[in-house]
């Protein structure tokens, strides 16, 4: 008689401390989780976040503008230069948000038996000369097989160097059309 009583307590108790815990405020304020995404995600009218890429409203309530080139996560400028750059190469993924531009294998005209491939990252929202990084891969076939050559740095300086020209020729029109 003992034990099957002691086996009914079992889920009243169970049930009991459940609804206890369920109850326990822990000393702060007990908040939907409407209110939490409210009060975090979407603290200052943007969808990622208070550094998010995308604003909702065009400028936040820490009063700074929205960037120009319509909520991307980078510099826009940076980004289309990028673009313009890369542009006879082509593209196998581009990331706005995130800044960075893959680019598939292309094989020059002049040199059916070589092979380049890009990957440039933009580092930075500011317009600045370290906000590029890229990489340059080269490839040489020997019969049927593709095999890896190194490719000096000075490839991959020139194409960041050609990306921020680009860069600042962009700039200097938006501003002439501004004034």
């Amino acid at each position: 008689m003992r034990r099957s009583t002691a086996l009914r307590l079992v889920p009243v108790l169970l049930a009991a401390s459940v609804s206890i815990a369920g109850c326990a405020s822990w000393g702060g304020k007990t908040e939907t989780v409407e209110e939490q995404m409210k009060n975090k995600d979407y603290k200052f009218g943007s969808l990622l976040g208070t550094d998010g890429g995308l604003n909702l409203f065009g400028k936040n309530k820490r009063g700074g503008d929205q960037d120009s080139a319509g909520g991307i996560g980078v510099n826009s400028f940076l980004w289309r230069a990028s673009l313009d750059t890369l542009s006879f190469m082509p593209i196998a993924s581009a990331d706005p948000f995130g800044g960075v531009i893959l680019t598939d294998w292309y094989t020059p005209p002049d040199s059916p038996n070589e092979r380049f491939k890009v990957n440039l990252y933009i580092m930075d929202r500011q317009l600045r000369a370290d906000g590029v990084r890229v990489s340059v891969f080269k490839q040489q076939r020997t019969g049927n097989d593709w095999r890896d050559i190194n490719v000096g740095p000075e490839t991959a300086g020139q194409l960041e160097d050609a990306v921020l020209t680009r860069a600042r020729q962009l700039r200097v029109s938006q501003n002439a059309v501004a004034r």
